[in-house]
């Protein structure tokens, strides 16, 4: 009994750990520094806020709403594919804003390779759990086996037949939670989609900048980025259209 009531306890304190781990704390300096940072942005000073906004990003601080303002910012001052770069990253964080899907349209519409978007965000559409983000499915997972573990810990005091048949759901729901988070993370792992941020590139058939130009590509295109090398990095925007670039040119959406 007592080896029982321990791992039970130990249970419980990983699922608190696993609840602190996915919630982020903002120190009162950088929710000062972010508020400073709007406040140039409703000044029309967007280049400020751009730069507060960007300061705090290399402080450590991550979020929808930060990365959703950088890009608002970038949008007013014409840099189209920044802009584009942050409202995806954004969109990882708040897939359900309705502003933000509306603002990145806006931004999709001012580039020449409007088709790509379509294409290359089609293959990282991953079985309807766009909707939801990995942090709220890590969240969500986290509760359910908080809530797991303390059923145990009930019928270790008090076994009823509701808390039976709620232990058994709760731990199937833990199962299909385990599952769906597993999906996410593999869908963040192999997101390789990266923004092109030069005016025009020159896509290559190698990585030389002797090698023929195949194609080129206009700032705010998005294409896949499938590995590197050097200096350069391969990358494809369909099975047939596909070649190098500098690395330097363009950026990948998923920061790791």
């Amino acid at each position: 009994m007592t080896r029982r009531v321990l791992l039970i306890i130990m249970g419980l304190l990983f699922s608190v750990c696993l609840l602190n781990m996915v919630q982020a704390e903002t120190g009162k300096s950088a929710m000062e520094n972010f508020f400073e940072a709007n406040q140039a942005y409703k000044n029309d000073h967007f280049r400020q806020a751009a730069d507060g906004y960007i300061h705090l990003i290399e402080d450590g601080y991550e979020n929808g709403h930060l990365y959703y303002n950088l890009g608002n910012a970038y949008f007013r001052l014409g840099e189209v594919g920044r802009a584009i770069l942050y409202y995806e990253r954004a969109s990882l964080l708040m897939p359900r804003d309705d502003d933000l899907a509306f603002n990145l349209s806006q931004a999709r519409n001012q580039t020449q390779d409007v088709e790509s978007h379509l294409e290359i965000s089609s293959r990282h559409r991953f079985l309807g759990l766009d909707s939801v983000n990995l942090y709220e499915a890590l969240f969500a997972f986290t509760l359910l086996n908080f809530f797991f573990f303390s059923m145990i810990c009930i019928r270790l005091f008090k076994k009823t037949e509701w808390t039976y048949y709620l232990s058994i759901f709760l731990a199937i729901m833990i199962s299909v939670g385990a599952f769906t988070l597993s999906l996410k993370w593999y869908a963040w792992v192999t997101d390789n989609r990266a923004i092109v941020l030069s005016e025009e590139l020159e896509v290559l058939a190698g990585p030389d900048a002797k090698d023929t130009v195949l194609f080129k590509l206009h700032v705010g295109t998005m294409v896949d980025a499938e590995r590197n090398e050097g200096d350069w990095v391969l990358i494809n925007l369909s099975k047939e259209k596909r070649g190098w670039v500098r690395s330097s040119q363009l950026e990948r959406i998923v920061r790791r």
